[in-house]
């Protein structure tokens, strides 16, 4: 398959909330999707970036503030979106030292499965009834090393496939319970593969994240690259519901097979009462 960034549908009159649209693949999903004409929400932790990203875009775009390792900032930004036909849950971090949420979580859980969950659930109501609703949960090839449950130790390496084998496993039982409740709203996965983006440098370990950035700029594709598979997954009326899309040959997107870790249900029934009780948020 042949994909493009020129290929993205007419977005007129959809309204797109992009968590971590201020840089790196956030940046290019949001100012892809405003482009061809949506109203785009910037969701970012330091809204002084966000604006001067913005400067730099066309379109209809705004900047909001969301920290999602904070429920009570997920939850105040949730409020004040009156519309949204389209949610990009970007975001997120990696090479964190341990550190806890404000709701007392390990940071890694809370930012890239947590706060996007609280999210979801809190918007679903306005995206059932936007234009070809969909959300788009944005994982990592990483996801394969992850496991759900308790584990020995700390190591930031094994937090975060974790907190992106969670990204798979809700992705997919949001998928089932949408379809299920008869919801128009679909529910896409994506990765970005190996690219060249501002996460690779940001490491607890100064050795690590040296190593990650000269990897990245050794054997990663482009930023622009990276973010063909998540703007297909958010546009593409031909993209695949319930499954994950990355690079594939020259970079244009591809459905991939998951890896059986992906489609355990009882682990997946079980994140989700865990992600309801820690969040507060029931769908």
């Amino acid at each position: 398959m042949t994909w493009t960034s020129d290929q993205i549908p007419d977005q007129t009159g959809r309204t797109a909330v992009v968590t971590g649209g201020g840089s790196g693949l956030g940046l290019i999903v949001a100012a892809g999707l405003a482009q061809r004409g949506a109203r785009v929400i910037m969701a970012v932790r330091d809204t002084a970036r966000g604006e001067a990203a913005r400067a730099d875009l066309q379109g209809d775009v705004e900047v909001r503030r969301l920290d999602l390792l904070d429920l009570d900032s997920v939850r105040a930004f949730a409020s004040e979106v009156d519309a949204v036909d389209l949610l990009v849950n970007n975001a997120g971090v990696a090479g964190q030292a341990h550190t806890l949420s404000p709701q007392g979580h390990g940071s890694h859980f809370a930012t890239n499965h947590l706060g996007h969950f609280a999210l979801t659930g809190l918007l679903l109501p306005r995206l059932t009834k936007g234009i070809e609703p969909r959300v788009v949960t944005v994982s990592s090839y990483m996801y394969r090393y992850g496991r759900f449950g308790e584990r020995r130790g700390y190591s930031h390496t094994r937090a975060y496939a974790d907190s992106k084998l969670a990204n798979v496993l809700f992705g997919l039982e949001l998928h089932r319970r949408l379809e299920a409740a008869g919801s128009p709203v679909g529910s896409y996965l994506a990765h970005p593969g190996m690219a060249r983006t501002p996460l690779q440098g940001k490491n607890s370990s100064r050795l690590q994240a040296v190593l990650g950035t000269a990897m990245a700029r050794i054997v990663g594709r482009s930023a622009e690259e990276g973010a063909l598979p998540l703007l297909y997954a958010a546009t593409a009326r031909e993209a695949p519901s319930a499954t994950m899309i990355g690079p594939g040959r020259r970079a244009a997107p591809a459905q991939e097979p998951l890896r059986p870790v992906a489609t355990d249900l009882e682990a997946a029934h079980a994140l989700w009462e865990l992600s309801e009780s820690a969040t507060g948020v029931r769908y």
